[in-house]
């Protein structure tokens, strides 16, 4: 009994610990390969849109953020198992991803776009893309959207762990065009030396169903109360301004999302 009690105690102690941290720190899920939204600098701090966003919702909460690198795909899986407390990656708000975690209301929308060799007929259509293979972030709702939309038809849809290998394949040839948000490929791609015989094919592919609403932080199904406290930052944010300020920094288009779902 006393063997029992000694257990019990110190499960409450740590128990108690783990309330602590929980109220003083906010662990956030990141794939750091995805300009400018989140990346390394050449000292290799975290640095990006999504990075100053979440930093600007821990301190309106009164948490410091810790971030945690991890592949995209493997996001869901490891906010599931408690590697961390929420996820915020340039991560789409969709009906598939909602049956299995919950989100923030948005807080972006930034409009996918193909990418590939200047003069080339590809446009974002089954009919100018059957036999090109196209390049996607494995994970990601670009490649949800190119295998749901184009797989079947005859457009081979090559997914890759970052995107940097995607860009890699496309310039070498492997890839006939890649699929990405249009401010990424921009400030990771077009802008660079490595982009510059590359450009825009066609206009934005829009899809309600599998796009979503935009871009929000997700969360476990169970953590409400976390989900509340997030939403309340980013409704004041959004009201002071400070979200406009810091897509400034990053985008040449408005992307902040102006309404809750």
């Amino acid at each position: 009994m006393k063997a029992i009690k000694h257990i019990a105690v110190a499960l409450a102690f740590a128990s108690a610990a783990a309330l602590a941290q929980s109220a003083t720190e906010l662990r956030i899920g990141v794939e750091a390969e995805y300009p400018p939204f989140e990346s390394k600098s050449a000292s290799g701090q975290l640095q990006g849109f999504d990075i100053d966003v979440g930093n600007a919702i821990c301190s309106k909460i009164k948490v410091k953020c810790v971030w945690v690198e991890n592949s995209f795909d493997g996001l869901i899986p490891a906010l599931k198992a408690r590697k961390f407390d929420a996820i915020h990656s340039a991560m789409n708000i969709t009906e598939e991803r909602g049956r299995t975690i919950a989100f923030s209301d948005p807080i972006y929308s930034v409009p996918m776009q193909l990418v590939a060799r200047k003069g080339s007929p590809i446009t974002p259509t089954v009919a100018a893309l059957k036999g090109k293979h196209v390049g996607v972030l494995q994970g990601s709702t670009m490649e949800t959207y190119a295998k749901a939309r184009w797989a079947g038809s005859g457009v081979d849809v090559a997914s890759y762990a970052d995107q940097e290998q995607v860009y890699a394949d496309l310039q070498a040839g492997r890839l006939d065009a890649s699929l990405q948000e249009s401010q990424q490929a921009i400030a990771g791609f077009l802008s660079r030396p490595a982009g510059k015989d590359f450009g825009f094919a066609g206009p934005a592919v829009e899809d309600a169903k599998i796009i979503g609403p935009g871009i929000g932080i997700g969360l476990r199904k169970n953590d409400e109360a976390l989900r509340k406290q997030i939403n309340q930052a980013i409704a004041q944010l959004k009201a002071d301004g400070t979200l406009e300020g810091i897509a400034r920094k990053y985008f040449q288009v408005p992307v902040i999302s102006k309404t809750a779902p």
